[in-house]
């Protein structure tokens, strides 16, 4: 008997510490959300959210499609990756602050994107975007300038839109700035990284050299004992020239462009060759 008392009193005693262990863990409060502050320190940049309105419109400037694929460099609260998810792309948030990665991750989930909406903590330095069809950014003008070599090299055709900071000398080929529903940081640039057609070019009835300064183009077309000037621009991997009241437009491939040239009321398709490129980059750093 005095046994069974012993195991009914220790049955007892267990009984309510783990009631007493409950009471206690129902007590304690809930963890807080992580709350980012406007203007808090980040590795490279201080926090500040681009406006929703300004969001959509970057989206919009880039031509987005379910077919795109889009990083955001310095992603925050996830804002623009979530945007784009709920667009049907599939997209990529770097960020450096893992605290604001977490966040984001719940962002995406309370708005049912996170098959689509993925973030991992990086350095955007030390990252590679080279399969993005589109990037976003809202970071300053010297970090800008930095990742503009890296920029460059990705596919002709990648389209870079930024929150309001510029990329040097290399001007955009679009801006934009929203009126409404935006206060503050409510202007898009939007570039198109341009083929590298800097070099000697043979066509069928001559030569053409380019010089190329970015997405404008300038150089010389030869045929016989005729030399005529001529200046373009490059839109991703489209490319438009005049020279002497005629206009080429093709299409880079390589070392290789086919289009249509068009003088007076006429047409004909043109292609030319690249023999031989320039010694210096194409663009500067």
């Amino acid at each position: 008997m005095k046994k069974l008392h012993f195991v009914r009193q220790w049955l007892l005693a267990l009984s309510l510490s783990v009631i007493v262990a409950c009471g206690l863990a129902q007590a304690q409060p809930a963890q807080e959300q992580y709350q980012p502050q406007v203007g808090q320190e980040g590795k490279d940049v201080v926090w500040v959210p681009t406006p929703q309105a300004l969001v959509e419109k970057m989206l919009d400037m880039a031509k987005v499609t379910p077919k795109d694929y889009l990083i955001d460099l310095g992603s925050g609260d996830g804002r623009t990756v979530i945007a784009a998810a709920k667009r049907g792309l599939r997209a990529l948030g770097i960020e450096y602050n893992p605290e604001m990665v977490e966040l984001s991750k719940g962002n995406a989930a309370k708005e049912g994107v996170s098959d689509k909406a993925r973030f991992v903590k990086a350095d955007l330095f030390e990252s590679d975007f080279s399969d993005a069809t589109v990037i976003t950014m809202f970071l300053l003008p010297e970090i800008n300038l930095r990742l503009r070599p890296i920029i460059l090299d990705l596919k002709p055709g990648t389209r870079i839109v930024s929150n309001s900071f510029t990329m040097g000398e290399w001007e955009a080929d679009e801006t934009a700035t929203v009126n409404g529903g935006c206060a503050s940081w409510c202007t898009a640039l939007l570039w198109i990284v341009p083929a590298k057609v800097e070099g000697t070019w043979r066509l069928p009835q001559g030569e053409l050299t380019l010089k190329q300064q970015f997405q404008m183009i300038s150089g010389t077309l030869k045929s016989g004992n005729n030399s005529t000037q001529i200046k373009g621009r490059l839109r991703g991997d489209q490319i438009t020239f005049n020279g002497a009241g005629t206009q080429y437009t093709g299409r880079v491939s390589g070392n290789g462009i086919e289009g249509t040239v068009k003088s007076g009321g006429s047409s004909r398709k043109w292609s030319a060759t690249r023999v031989s490129k320039a010694a210096a980059a194409p663009s500067p750093s």
